[in-house]
């Protein structure tokens, strides 16, 4: 009775796996643009400029409290979305500039995953000093604390060194590949390059708004791909995968 089993077993035809790369490459095309459209919204409607002291943030988030609480959310893509975001640039060209890809995208994640948990930013304890009425010295205290962490030194450091290398060579890596509109890995270049150097909070957030519209061209990219193009198909467990013919 075994060997009919088994061959029963072996007659009856599997379902295949279910294809889900078009889920994949559309969520990468949706999600690439938004981190730096959040950010760059927040940064540009801030009552706040970057760069100023604790006490003046809490000021200003005084004043302006209902604004400083709704644009708290606009941050949030950003810390959310920008690993993935980065993944979508360089999934997109990493066939056409490789070594470039590869450089660009280990700056960037590594300044992503160091920053993201390391980094306490003082605009949220601005905040909470605001809404929770906490003493405003105390607070500074613990926020020029933080700033001399060396934890969050290094983690900062390498932050920054992720946005404005990382971006700049992942731009370059777009624009060389020829997956994207060439004009949008320029921008995606110069947005990163010279976020850290833009006047004030309004030529800052114009400024990743400009990164956001380069982020957009990895966008444009994997909508116009076929999924063969995106990534091989799925296969069954135990068979090995076979690329397609292009």
């Amino acid at each position: 009775m075994q060997p009919d089993t088994d061959a029963r077993t072996a007659a009856t035809p599997r379902k295949p796996p279910r294809d889900v790369r078009g889920f994949w490459r559309v969520l990468l095309a949706v999600v690439a643009p938004l981190p730096m459209l959040g950010m760059g919204l927040n940064y540009l409607f801030s009552p706040v400029d970057g760069g100023e002291s604790f006490e003046a943030t809490v000021a200003a988030y005084a004043a302006h409290e209902q604004a400083a609480g709704v644009l708290r959310w606009f941050a949030l893509p950003f810390l959310v979305g920008l690993i993935p975001a980065t993944f979508a640039v360089a999934w997109v060209a990493r066939r056409g500039a490789p070594r470039l890809t590869t450089a660009g995208a280990l700056l960037a994640l590594l300044g992503d995953l160091a920053g993201f948990p390391l980094i306490r930013g003082g605009d949220d304890l601005a905040y909470l000093t605001v809404t929770r009425h906490f003493d405003v010295a105390t607070m500074a205290r613990i926020q020029n604390a933080l700033e001399d962490d060396p934890v969050q030194l290094v983690a900062s450091l390498l932050f920054i060194v992720g946005i404005v290398v990382g971006l700049l060579l992942l731009g370059l890596a777009l624009w060389r590949s020829g997956a994207a509109p060439a004009w949008t890995g320029v921008l995606l270049a110069a947005g990163g390059f010279t976020h850290p150097f833009m006047p004030g909070h309004t030529a800052s957030g114009i400024g990743l708004l400009v990164t956001a519209v380069g982020f957009a061209g990895a966008s444009v990219a994997l909508l116009r791909m076929r999924d063969d193009e995106f990534d091989l198909p799925p296969v069954r467990p135990g068979t090995r995968a076979r690329p397609s013919n292009l």
